[in-house]
């Protein structure tokens, strides 16, 4: 493991660091000394600095990749929706949706990959926000299909490296002990979007037709100036590297990437060796890892995208509906953070993953199997949907960064991971079927159960999988003793 000299300038404060062995070396006792006192000191300032941005912007984030489900059915009672002012059906509709799907898949780990190698954190990202916040605003202006699945395509490929950045950025700061409650805080904003969304969709649909606009371009214009408006935010006040932050003493700096370096973790710009990219990339225990957030995704994106069409299947009209996704979305934002302080605290990501994907499967059966009509029951079930899996993500993002093959590939399984979330959007697409609605998408919801039983039964084989690593005290790709986490 290597280990950031804090004591040089900072081109060399961003240089590989010395080896883990020499590390442990120049410690009393051949061992890192944890200072609890001193540790939760800065863990909260860390928190503060850290924490709030990334939550917002991975907000806007999620506003911008959802809002083409809200526009979707905005005002469609008076003719004035997004498929039917573009002369979209459900079919192109799940055809651009599917292309953003597409190039969130394809531009996940050359984005990581640049962050490594070329470009610190707070501008990487901050670019990347500032390309699809433009791009959001040229919603505004839309007349017709073509130009939707070009700005969709675009908006994906911009979006795609943002989630991954930011696990890979926690990565330089908190140990992995500490990782799962963190990402879920930033993953929980993306429920918050959800809420938010809903709000910010039924508000715009009361200015439908104000000033010559559509209540769609409304919700663009209004969400892509928001976006903007942030950039200036992430790229001043974003940290990047404890050995750049001028918040911290040199002392503090040194603790902080010595505290990361016992388990793992921390910025290096060292290269991995072949078996090290192997192993990240094509080892059984990694892709279950990515099989596991690939099939948790399914039901996510459907939430992510469709929520406002189920719930318009409820009986509600287009702006009403809008307002009725809130209570859901709100529940998941507290029970993700709760899963993900749990799961943390008792070092056990992969029975709290179980248990919330059981829950979240139980919604979405039960949701299939009652009758089209039963509009309350089925609103119900929205609330057990919405606690399985956005509240999942936190736990299977950090548990990957805590048992990536070697911490020279961390951002390789950052981004691949994440980028299944794009298959996992276009598949999607495709189970919300028009023709269902009047009685009730029956294949959407049997499919979102597979898929969570499924991400259960994958969470529970991992979690005794590494059970049996730790007892047979199986080393990591770089031949290094590992503690991993269950």
């Amino acid at each position: 493991m290597e280990k950031v000299d804090t004591t040089r300038d900072e081109k060399a404060e961003t240089s590989p660091r010395r080896s883990q062995d020499d590390f442990e070396k120049s410690n009393v006792g051949g061992a890192f000394v944890e200072d609890p006192v001193r540790a939760k000191r800065l863990v909260r300032r860390m928190d503060i600095r850290i924490l709030p941005i990334c939550a917002w912007v991975y907000l806007l984030n999620y506003l911008d990749r959802g809002n083409i489900g809200n526009g979707k059915v905005l005002n469609e009672e008076t003719g004035d929706s997004l498929l039917q002012k573009t002369n979209m059906d459900t079919k192109k509709y799940a055809v651009a949706v599917s292309l953003f799907s597409l190039a969130y898949m394809l531009f996940e780990v050359p984005s990581n990959w640049v962050m490594k190698r070329y470009v610190r954190p707070s501008i990487w990202l901050g670019t990347l926000l500032a390309f699809w916040s433009i791009l959001t605003l040229g919603f505004a202006g839309i007349q017709n299909y073509p130009t939707v699945v070009v700005l969709r395509f675009l908006i994906g490929a911009a979006e795609a490296g943002f989630f991954p950045g930011i696990v890979y950025l926690i990565t330089f700061w908190y140990p992995v002990e500490e990782r799962s409650v963190r990402i879920a805080v930033v993953l929980a904003s993306a429920t918050a979007a959800g809420a938010f969304g809903g709000c910010i969709a039924y508000g715009m649909g009361h200015l439908n037709n104000v000033g010559g606009l559509e209540g769609f371009r409304w919700l663009f214009l209004i969400e892509g100036l928001i976006s903007i408006v942030s950039v200036l935010l992430l790229v001043l006040c974003l940290p990047d590297y404890p050995a750049r932050a001028k918040w911290l003493n040199d002392s503090d700096k040194k603790y902080i990437q010595d505290r990361i370096a016992v388990k793992g973790g921390g910025y290096t710009k060292e290269h991995a060796t072949k078996k090290e990219i192997m192993e990240t990339v094509a080892s059984p225990r990694m892709l279950a890892h990515y099989f596991a957030y690939l099939v948790n995704c399914i039901p996510l994106g459907s939430l992510t995208f469709f929520s406002p069409t189920i719930v318009s299947g409820l009986g509600f009209d287009s702006v009403q509906a809008q307002l009725m996704t809130v209570p859901p979305w709100v529940l998941g934002y507290f029970f993700s953070l709760f899963l993900g302080w749990s799961a943390d605290r008792t070092n056990s990501r992969g029975f709290h993953v179980m248990c919330a994907s059981i829950l979240g499967a139980i919604g979405w059966v039960t949701a299939g199997s009652l009758p089209a009509d039963a509009y309350t029951a089925r609103y119900g079930c929205l609330f057990l949907c919405a606690c399985g899996a956005f509240p999942s993500s936190g736990p299977l993002s950090a548990w990957v960064t805590c048992n990536v093959p070697s911490i020279v590939t961390m951002a390789i399984a950052t981004a691949m991971n994440n980028s299944t979330a794009g298959v996992s959007q276009i598949l999607a697409q495709w189970i919300w079927r028009s023709e269902e609605e009047l009685t009730g998408y029956p294949t959407g919801n049997y499919v979102c159960a597979a898929c969570s039983f499924i991400t259960a039964m994958v969470a529970l084989s991992l979690r005794l999988w590494y059970g049996r690593l730790n007892k047979i005290g199986a080393l990591d790709a770089a031949g290094k003793e590992r503690i991993w986490l269950l």
